[in-house]
This record gives C-alpha cells, structure tokens and sequence, in this order.
C-alpha cells in the first residue's frame, strides 16, 4: 500500500502542510493502492522561494556543467526504469509497451537535450549588437497524469539546460508517478532548489504558481480548458507561457495508400494509451470509394485486439484511468449514435468477460460528419471517427475544420503527394507513413492545441529571452 505524504522541497522529502488526502486505485482492478496527502499553497510557497534561492547560482552555471547535470539526471532516472514502468501500469493502466516506452523516454530526454545544448550559441552577432541568451527565470513546470514521467522530464531537461530553476507540479491524479520519478531525480544528486515537486490542487498549488510574481515562466501540457485558466492568472505577472494542450489529431489515408498495411498503423495512432493521449489520430479520413474496404480491415483489427490485463504484454488496450474517464467515455458513445453515427466497432459497456475495472472497448464509428460531437471533442479514449471524402482538397479542408492543430498523420504510397498534403494540415506536428515521433524536433499546437514548442533546442529556447546589448565603440 503506497502512502505519499511528502512534497520534494530544497533538496529534501518533507511533510506537507496541506491535509486533503486521495485514495490512489488501481484501474485495473478498482481496489484501492495507496493514499497522497496533497500540498496546499503555503507548500507551493516554499517551494517557490526554494526555486529562487537556487536560481542565482544556476543562471551563472556552464554549459559544461548543464550538461553534467543533464547526464546525471539521465543516469539517475535511467536506474529506475523499470520502476516507472511499473507505476505507469499500477496507477492509470498503460499497457506494458506504452509504458516502457514512456519510461525509456523519461531518461532519453535528458540525453538529446544535453546533445542539443552542446551545439547552442547563447551569444550571436547581428549587426553592430551582441545577442545573449538569458535564462527567463524559475519556472514552474505542470505535468499530466496521461503522460507523467516524460513530461516531467523533458520540461526539466529544458529547464537546466537553459540554467532555470523549476517547481514541478504533476497531476495529483499521477502520485505514483511523480513519487518514483522525483525519487530518481533526487538520486542525481543535483543542487539544492533547482527542482522542486509537489502533489497539488490547481485550485491552490497550481494557482501559487500561476500567480507568485517569482515564477518567471509555466509550461503547462494539458486540457485547453484548464491552459486557458493559467494563461489568464499569468498575465498580471507576464509570465511567460508555453502551452501543450489538448488535440483532435486527423489521420488522412490518400487514395493510393494500402490499406492492409495502412489501418493497423491508423489504429495505432488513435488508440494508444488507451485512447488517453492528446495526440491520437481519432478522426480517420478514408476516400469514399474506399470506404467499404476500410471498414471491412478496421472491424477485422479491431476484433483481434486483445483489451484486458495491462501487464500482459499480449495486451493492445487497457483501463482507463478512472471511473471519471470511463464515463466520459460513455457518454461520447451515446453521443455519437444519438447523431446518426454508424458503429462498426465496440460499443458501450466493457468488452464482454471483464466485470471490473474501467475497460472499455476500444470502439469505431462510420458514417460520421465533422459536425458530430465525437469529431469535434477531445474524447480521451479508445473511440476513433471514420469520416469520407473526396479528393484530396475536401481531405485537406476536413482535417483543418477544427478547432485544435496538435498533430496529424498522412498515408499515401507517394512521398512527394503525401509531403503536399503534409504542408497545407494546420498542425504542429504532422508525421508521414509513420506514427513514431522525431524526439527532438519542436513539439506544440496551432489554435486552441496550444502555444510555444517543447523538445530539444526549441524546448529550450522557451525558457531563454535574448538580450540585445548593442555598444558604441567610444562616447560620442
């Protein structure tokens, strides 16, 4: 039974002053795992203050030592691995691929920002003026439960690299998470207050930070709807903001594509981490004359994907992360056969021989139009919209009729075709004939998916302001 009563303050585990307590279950199997003890905003104060004392010495810090620092990090969180593979699966039910893939990531990051940073001109010439590339400030870091250990890693690793000091709030839906995670960390022996974490209310802690005139800079992944709320209570403070929010990522299947080949991959991208990823390509786009075939290959995957024990490595789907994510899920199944949606797939309820935990199957709709709920809402779960079109224009303007731009796939068995399509989607990321993003290209959104970029020089550059000192040779 875990029990988490502590926030990582200064260099050190110590008790939280706030008393609200959650129970932490097991998605899987409804039962209760553990209890986390949430701080309050004189915590998030002290954590901020913690930040700014170490802020100094770090802003002064080498690239050189940067980049030890980044290596150290690595080393420490690369130690524990396995261990934040295993909260991944105990606490929100990431089935055993996806979660060593996250856990992986969680040390990789640390790696490609230390190459990135290796490689970076702080100082530029341009004109008659020296550009410097100053480190913003602390920062506060915001975290998701979906996604918790590489994000909390991949915002640090740009954090130190740019030689700000952060406070770390992750989702206090993830304290399992957060818990190993922040153990690593503190394993890497880093300086006093250059990373401080704690368990929070954005109500309070997440507040604290958005507002305290002491935190220069948030970078925040998650819902629009809550980003949209810390943009606001930043700009009394003008704080600087970078954004990752929510998506409803558009797969586009040209007509020269295979689609026996193609779809698996399709999937894929809409179902992974059981739906819960904002970067899920849950509208599919399939040329009308290939409409039947397509739906005849995606019910054929479908059935063969087994939904069930997310430590079983035979497993495609597991639980959602709650009963809150299971209803949600629900509803948007009603919602999509209420608007005359066709279901090919699934359905409501969970898949037939499991009685407990928040399974859900994973659940295909045709027929639908852009105008349906279940095309135009973040849906967070396995539910993936077929939508028909025409020609390669009426695809285009089908994936950007949206009011998010996070990511979005094209699949075509012509690499020139499908780079034109690429070039006019509204995404921030678009990826072609693959599914694996590129680490260490800028990751973000265009419109309500967000603002600013993460990963490698570009995630850094987000914490660095420049400064221009332009100087006459002699006083006039």
């Amino acid at each position: 039974m875990w029990s988490i009563d502590h926030a990582y303050i200064d260099g050190a585990f110590v008790p939280v002053q706030g008393s609200e307590r959650l129970e932490i279950a097991n998605p899987a199997t409804e039962q209760t795992i553990g209890r986390v003890t949430l701080a309050n905003r004189e915590d998030a104060k002290r954590a901020i203050a913690a930040a700014n004392r170490a802020q100094p010495a770090l802003a002064a810090s080498t690239k050189a030592q940067r980049i030890e620092m980044l290596r150290q990090l690595e080393a420490a969180v690369l130690a524990r691995t396995d261990q934040i593979r295993d909260a991944t699966i105990e606490e929100y039910g990431g089935p055993l691929a996806r979660a060593q893939w996250v856990s992986n990531y969680a040390s990789q990051c640390f790696a490609t920002t230390a190459q990135a940073l290796r490689d970076y001109a702080f100082e530029r010439r341009l004109g008659e003026a020296t550009v410097v590339m100053e480190p913003v400030g602390v920062a506060g870091l915001i975290a998701p439960w979906n996604a918790a250990a590489g994000s909390i890693c991949s915002k640090l690793a740009s954090a130190v690299a740019a030689g700000c000091a952060s406070v770390i709030k992750p989702s206090e839906l993830g304290p399992l998470q957060a818990q190993v995670v922040t153990e690593a960390l503190h394993d890497a022996g880093l300086a006093a207050g250059v990373f401080n974490v704690l368990l929070g209310r954005g109500s309070d802690v997440g507040d604290e930070i958005s507002t305290s005139p002491d935190i220069a800079k948030i970078s925040f992944t998650g819902s629009t709807q809550t980003g949209k709320l810390i943009a606001r209570a930043g700009v009394d403070t003008m704080k600087r903001v970078s954004l990752a929010l929510s998506g409803k990522s558009a797969t586009v299947v040209l007509d020269d594509a295979d689609l026996a080949a193609v779809l698996p991959m399709a999937l894929n991208a809409a179902f992974m981490n059981n739906g819960q990823a904002c970067v899920a390509g849950t509208r599919l786009l399939v040329p009308h004359e290939h409409m039947a075939e397509a739906i005849e290959h995606l019910q054929a995957a479908v059935a063969a994907m087994r939904v069930g024990d997310p430590r079983d490595p035979a497993t495609a789907i597991g639980p959602l992360a709650s009963k809150a994510q299971f209803e949600r899920v629900q509803h948007f199944i009603r919602r999509g056969l209420a608007q005359g949606a066709m279901l090919v797939a699934g359905g409501e309820g969970r898949p037939n021989g499991i009685g407990k935990g928040w399974f859900v199957q994973p659940t295909v709709f045709a027929g639908v139009h852009n105008h349906m709920d279940i095309a135009r809402q973040e849906i967070f779960g396995p539910v993936l919209s077929v939508i028909g079109y025409g020609d390669d224009d009426e695809a285009i303007a089908i994936a950007n009729d949206s009011a998010y731009g996070l990511q979005a796939y094209v699949f075509s068995s012509q690499p020139e075709r499908a780079l034109r399509v690429a070039s006019q989607l509204r995404a921030g990321t678009v990826l072609v004939n693959r599914i694996v993003p590129e680490l260490s290209a800028p990751f973000g959104g265009v419109k309500q998916s967000g603002i600013g970029r993460e990963f490698g020089v570009f995630g850094m550059e987000a914490f660095l302001e420049p400064k221009t000192i332009a100087a006459a040779n002699k006083l006039a």
